[in-house]
């Protein structure tokens, strides 16, 4: 069985824990540049007991990309934009301030919308890249990619983790007494543990990074959210050689995964780590802009495997249902639409539980 590390509580000021249940969330990207709609779509939507979450708005352009979003809260670490993608500086720059700006305007909007509404969320989820995939995305002085040197994806693993609690502070500011929960992005981390992540020429691959050198970077900066109030943390990565026990074994509270090409055995490790009070945020929902699939049919991908793994119907209630991916590729009135598919669907799953 995979090793766990349980979350603290949180503070006393925070809204109890919700009934376990099967609830919906979505990734975090969003269509369009209007924070202020988002924020109200995204709220009314995912009312309790679901997990609304902090938008992220790539559409706006430089700074509110998921890489720059992230890397503007990097602590004594700055980063500027040239033609090859973000890359580490000196001092900060127009890119820098324009992302912590960004970032900044949307905790602003959250506040505003939080604190009109009559019956707040208890929860609100919040992203962030991970330490590795922001190793392979940020280019060092040269030009090559910060992943490439051990000394600085140690310095980026520190520096994040050392920024992270001014982060959530100013989210847990905007909504008092909400749970704060964080999903913690690694899209690249099947080629950083390959070694597949090209060098910036492009004629060679650079060297795969040590599992226990991703699993203690993660448990650094895991260890940072804790202590700055998380509730609960969440590593999502693509299906592709996903590591869900390195995961685990990191200290994460669960994972995010999308449903749709998951092995047997994939299968059978997220069997034992729900069976081992894991939460489980399952990519159930295919949203790739055409029409949605029927509640039942997303229901049916969920529960087949879970009956024919043996698992218990009342350990559904570990599970969050998002989209497959973000949903910032389509218009706010099919995200709109998305959300209210998933609330279907987890409704739909927990009738199932219950039998």
């Amino acid at each position: 069985m995979v090793e766990r590390h349980e979350s603290r509580a949180g503070t006393s000021s925070q809204a109890p824990a919700p009934p376990r249940e099967v609830t919906a969330t979505a990734l975090g990207p969003w269509p369009g540049e209007d924070p202020v709609e988002a924020a109200r779509i995204i709220r009314g939507e995912l009312g309790s007991p679901h997990l609304p979450f902090l938008a992220e708005l790539p559409d706006r352009g430089v700074g509110s990309d998921a890489l720059g979003r992230t890397a503007s809260l990097l602590a004594e670490l700055a980063v500027d934009v040239q033609p090859y993608g973000w890359r580490l500086v000196d001092r900060p720059g127009k890119d820098f301030r324009r992302a912590a700006s960004a970032l900044a305007t949307d905790i602003n909007v959250l506040a505003d919308v939080a604190g009109a509404e009559e019956n707040p969320a208890t929860e609100i989820k919040v992203q962030l890249v991970g330490p590795l995939s922001l190793a392979a995305g940020l280019h060092l002085h040269n030009g090559e990619r910060a992943l490439l040197d051990y000394g600085a994806r140690r310095d980026l693993a520190a520096s994040l983790a050392a920024g992270v609690g001014a982060y959530l502070s100013r989210v847990a500011a905007a909504v008092p007494g909400a749970r704060l929960v964080v999903q913690m992005d690694e899209p690249d981390i099947a080629a950083v543990l390959a070694g597949t992540i090209p060098t910036s020429s492009g004629y060679r691959t650079l060297r795969a990074v040590p599992v226990s050198e991703a699993r203690e970077s993660w448990r650094v900066v895991l260890d940072a959210l804790r202590a700055a109030g998380a509730v609960e943390t969440v590593i999502s990565v693509p299906e592709v050689e996903a590591p869900f026990e390195q995961i685990l074994a990191a200290g994460a509270d669960g994972i995010a995964v999308p449903l749709k090409a998951l092995t047997s055995r994939q299968w059978e490790q997220l069997a034992g780590a729900a069976e081992s009070g894991a939460r489980l945020w399952l990519g159930a929902l295919e949203a790739g802009g055409g029409p949605l699939p029927k509640v039942a049919e997303s229901a049916e991908a969920v529960w087949r495997p879970w009956r024919q793994l043996g698992l218990p119907a009342d350990t559904l209630a570990s599970i969050r249902v998002t989209p497959s991916a973000g949903l910032a590729g389509g218009s706010p009135s099919q995200a709109t639409a998305v959300l209210g598919r998933l609330t279907q669907l987890a409704d739909g799953l927990n009738q199932l539980a219950q039998g």
